[in-house]
């Protein structure tokens, strides 16, 4: 077993062993939560490096075409590359507990199973069956538009950003930024700063507040500020597969 391969047979341990508690309540806490070094530097590098290798994408899309922003993104075809899958599968079981406590806060009777590949069947028997795990890739000047990746009526309430390039050697600006915009008030701004290996994690639409009053729900949109200079890379994980 290569050295790479063998780190990414430890991800579900890495994944297993981060602080979910802490995690759960930095997500009830402002919608975003971050889980430290995750990813190897050498991971990192090879997720970049696969980028160019067109036979494992689906599809690319240059986001100033259709008004999303500057930069592109290519969506991962099946079958999904081993680390891409190892992360899906390991994230499912931890964020599936916190998106059924979510959706039991709003009053949703949705609840998600234990196993992400029972969660894909459903979305597949609904139409939805194109992967959406993804890469990004911005230089300088590029940025991503606040939106919501939202692709069928499947939609699971969590999706996870990981940083493959270093912001202390590889490019200047690019935050996460997300705004969570709240009944009868003005929304707030959340700026996430990242380090290379590392991920965030936060709503993909929606998500519970408790107020004064009870518990009322809040929009999130996400999105990256303006690239200052070098090459961004990022993997997105979203759990829906897309119509």
């Amino acid at each position: 077993m290569s050295a790479l391969a063998d780190e990414t047979s430890q991800i579900g341990l890495r994944v297993a062993n981060l602080d979910w508690r802490g995690i759960s309540a930095q997500l009830e806490a402002g919608g975003v939560a971050t889980t430290g070094p995750l990813l190897s530097a050498a991971e990192c590098a090879a997720l970049r490096s696969s980028y160019p290798r067109d036979e494992i994408f689906r599809s690319r899309v240059i986001m100033a075409r259709h008004g999303f922003g500057k930069g592109e993104y290519k969506y991962f075809a099946y079958p999904l590359p081993d680390i891409v899958s190892t992360l899906r599968g390991a994230l499912w079981p931890p964020l599936a507990h916190i998106a059924n406590g979510w959706n039991g806060a709003l009053g949703l009777e949705k609840r998600y199973p234990p196993d992400h590949q029972d969660y894909l069947a459903q979305c597949h028997e609904g139409g939805q069956l194109r992967p959406t795990p993804l890469m990004l890739k911005y230089g300088p000047g590029d940025y991503n538009c606040l939106h919501q990746d939202l692709y069928g009526e499947h939609v699971f309430p969590l999706q996870a950003v990981f940083l493959l390039s270093d912001p202390a050697t590889d490019f200047e600006g690019g935050e996460l930024v997300l705004t969570e915009q709240r009944p009868r008030m003005q929304s707030r701004v959340e700026v996430v700063k990242l380090q290379v290996g590392h991920a965030a994690i936060f709503a993909v639409h929606q998500r519970p507040v408790r107020g004064g009053k009870g518990i009322y729900r809040v929009n999130i949109r996400h999105g990256v500020s303006r690239v200052r200079s070098g090459e961004r890379y990022t993997l997105g994980l979203i759990f829906h597969d897309a119509q």
